[in-house]
């Protein structure tokens, strides 16, 4: 049985320039959990615990009806309900949604029938949805280095929206290349992404 390697199959959307360019991927599938507060609260990484089981689950799943894949990358999407500019607005304010891209032939059924099975260890787990998001237009740049510093790389971003007369259309998104538990802060590679029109 071949193993579907989506980073392979899907490299545009896994892979990004160090200067700004314009991107469109049209519907993609995910499995999706939301929450509030910074990236290293209990919240986050409670919801980060339960996306991975299910996505697992899901694996399991199609394991068993001969379609295997790797689970690829986390990803996230970042917004505030306030008007002042994000980082001016406390961490604990800040809203999220993780995502996890999944093949094309993971449905919404499989999603819940692993769900359902999965170990209840995670009290989120039941929290864990598919769903298709088409974002259209997106500004897309690879930042590396630690997370702090993601500022530098969104000025570039924004600097690209303003010089070519583009409006935000969406929410801050941002694909985790590198494993921070196994790379060192400066080397940290995350693909920044904003929508537009």
């Amino acid at each position: 049985m071949e193993k579907i390697d989506l980073t392979k199959i899907c490299k545009d959307y896994y892979t990004a320039k160090n200067k700004p360019e314009i991107v469109n991927f049209g519907k993609v599938p995910y499995i999706t959990i939301s929450g509030n507060g910074e990236p290293a609260g209990k919240e986050f990484s409670e919801k980060a615990g339960a996306i991975y089981p299910a996505a697992y689950g899901i694996k399991k799943i199609c394991k068993t009806n001969q379609m295997d894949f790797g689970v690829p990358k986390l990803e996230g999407l970042w917004w505030v309900n306030d008007k002042r500019p994000a980082l001016e607005v406390p961490r604990s304010e800040w809203r999220w949604k993780l995502l996890i891209r999944m093949p094309d032939f993971v449905s919404e059924e499989m999603v819940a029938e692993a769900v359902s099975a999965a170990d209840k260890k995670s009290p989120f787990i039941g929290s864990v949805f598919y769903e298709i998001i088409n974002e259209g237009d997106i500004v897309s740049i690879l930042h590396t280095g630690p997370y702090v510093n993601e500022p530098e790389t969104i000025r570039l971003m924004d600097e690209f929206i303003e010089q070519r007369r583009l409006s935000r259309n969406g929410l801050h998104h941002e694909i985790y290349i590198s494993d921070p538990n196994k790379t060192a802060p400066e080397k940290l590679k995350t693909i920044l992404r904003q929508p537009v029109k």
